[in-house]
């Protein structure tokens, strides 16, 4: 799409073509990049502590599309957020992120030696570096959205504790990493449903409460806050459906990762339940799905919407 046809279409409020959100994308990731330099710890101190926060700025800096953090900046936008504290919304999520990416990195979980085309931090230094690292990021997220720069209602600070908590514990996040573990240790390959349950528990809660975040600081109506839910929730299902289909299509130049790990673990996706182009088709569905959650908001949350279908045309 050249500058005129994009001029257009972002006057009409019509999603953007994968390219020109791409540079949307960076440079919302960009602005979150440096919120993380400016809060992760400096790397000094003893040897011991040097090490960690290394670690803790390695796995976090310098790498990922930042998808999370950008729906929290974006709908925080959306609400009306200040731009200070949408970002730091971001990081805090970012955090947690890498935080679970170190923990699954490592030889008790998925055993994988990398990550976004670098050696994961187990390998990089040692497994107790990446238990301290993973543990002090995850600690870090929070340390974030309690302070006061965050917002300055301690009630808006704790509602968004409370959700980050709730989406990435033994009921979100960590809940899903357990029924996959458990999956594979019992070699018995789970139904639709059950991958349906995993997915959304492994990747799709920290995915919805990225956004939610946006609606939380924005302090909007819960219906709004709802139609946020539920639009995240689509993208967070299709996300995990990409991923799928570039584990089984894709290559490890193009991932920065171990490709075909899922088929060789005996894990069970939706590429498998679906078929290639099955899958392919549910993941157009859910971008549709998503883009319905947004129809109230009209031509501004296009950004939104391109986002979703984004997700399903990646390649890494």
């Amino acid at each position: 799409m050249d500058e005129t046809r994009e001029s257009a279409a972002a006057a009409a409020g019509a999603p953007i073509g994968t390219m020109e959100f791409a540079a949307v994308l960076s440079a919302h990731a960009a602005r979150v990049e440096d919120e993380l330099a400016r809060l992760l710890p400096a790397e000094g101190g003893g040897a011991g502590e040097a090490e960690l926060c290394a670690a803790m700025r390695y796995a976090t800096l310098g790498g990922g599309k930042r998808l999370r953090a950008f729906l929290a900046m974006e709908v925080g936008r959306l609400c009306g957020v200040p731009e200070a504290r949408a970002a730091r919304a971001g990081a805090a999520v970012e955090c947690l992120h890498a935080y679970s990416l170190v923990h699954d990195d490592m030889p008790c979980m998925d055993d994988d030696a990398l990550r976004r085309g670098k050696p994961t931090v187990h390998v990089k230094w040692s497994e107790a570096t990446a238990v301290l690292a993973g543990d002090g990021l995850q600690a870090m997220a929070f340390e974030i959205l309690a302070d006061p720069a965050t917002h300055p209602s301690g009630d808006v600070r704790a509602r968004l504790c409370l959700r980050l908590a709730q989406a990435s514990g033994a009921a979100g996040m960590v809940g899903g990493q357990a029924l996959d573990l458990g999956a594979e240790a019992a070699a018995v390959p789970l139904d639709a449903a059950g991958v349906k349950r995993l997915q959304l528990l492994k990747t799709g809660a920290l995915i919805e409460v990225a956004a939610e975040m946006g609606a939380i600081l924005g302090e909007v109506p819960e219906a709004t806050v709802a139609h946020i839910r539920a639009y995240a929730r689509a993208l967070g299902e299709a996300f995990q459906i990409a991923d799928d289909l570039l584990d089984v299509t894709g290559s490890e130049a193009e991932t920065g990762k171990a490709v075909g790990k899922d088929a060789g673990a005996g894990k069970a996706t939706f590429v498998d339940i679906l078929g290639i182009e099955g899958a392919r088709a549910r993941a157009g569905e859910l971008v549709r799905e998503a883009a319905a959650e947004l129809a109230f908001l009209g031509p501004q949350a296009r950004h939104l919407e391109s986002a979703a279908r984004f997700t399903v045309e990646r390649r890494s």
